[in-house]
């Protein structure tokens, strides 16, 4: 960037190739939860990558998922100025595109922070695919949605003290009728459900079912193996 470098770390799947995913972190930072989740991808034969979306504020910053790393990161976040992260994103993302190995245009994953990271991106460029899990931010830029394209698959918990039940149903109003939009509310969970390395939000049999349709949404629209189109 005309201000630094920031890194973007690099998972790849045995083949050594595939499909792209540009995986965006939670306020955590690109922690060990993001890391498991971009193993598990790389299982499924996605390149990975994850930039380090905090570089301005603390190069590869990471806090645990504890009462005290959260408002360790709830500070960061507050400190985050949301342009510059986006043109940073924008640059990761284009950068993820041109990669040697990658096929075709990438697909974009988010939790929290980077599922609203995620939502907004699809407005400023041509993902192939675009999973956004509990995004505080989306309920608040929902225009953006006019510009999205792609197929996009939301995510949240019915239950979540950060995202309360009627802004999670605003967004479901806001999609509803859009041909390229999934729309998934697990009633039984809270917020970041599907992290497992944070016993206060993990809730598993939500967490699977949730996994099981982003696994599914991502074989339909960036599958392994060709099939799809280059964007």
């Amino acid at each position: 960037m005309p201000d630094g470098t920031f890194d973007l770390s690099v998972w790849l799947p045995e083949a050594g190739h595939g499909p792209g995913v540009l995986l965006i972190q939670e306020i955590y930072g690109v922690g060990e939860y993001i890391r498991d989740v971009a193993q598990e991808l790389t299982r499924l034969g996605y390149v990975v990558a994850a930039p380090d979306l905090f570089w301005r504020l603390q190069p590869n910053w990471e806090a645990a998922h504890t009462e005290e790393g959260t408002q360790q990161s709830l500070e960061m976040v507050s400190r985050f100025d949301f342009a510059q992260g986006m043109d940073d994103l924008c640059a990761a993302f284009d950068h993820v595109k041109a990669m040697p190995g990658i096929e075709g245009a990438p697909g974009v994953l988010g939790f929290c922070f980077g599922g609203t990271m995620a939502y907004l991106l699809a407005g400023q460029r041509e993902p192939a695919a675009v999973l956004s899990f509990y995004g505080s931010g989306v309920a608040d830029q929902l225009a953006v949605l006019d510009r999205i394209e792609c197929p996009i698959q939301f995510h949240f918990g019915g239950s979540d003290p950060y995202i309360p039940r009627e802004t999670v149903a605003a967004v479901e109003k806001a999609v509803e009728g859009r041909p390229n939009v999934e729309f998934h509310v697990q009633e039984d969970a809270g917020h970041a459900f599907l992290n497992h390395r944070a016993p206060m939000f993990h809730v598993p049999e939500p967490a699977r079912r949730a996994w099981g349709l982003a696994e599914d949404f991502l074989a339909r629209h960036l599958p392994v193996g060709g099939g799809r189109q280059n964007s």
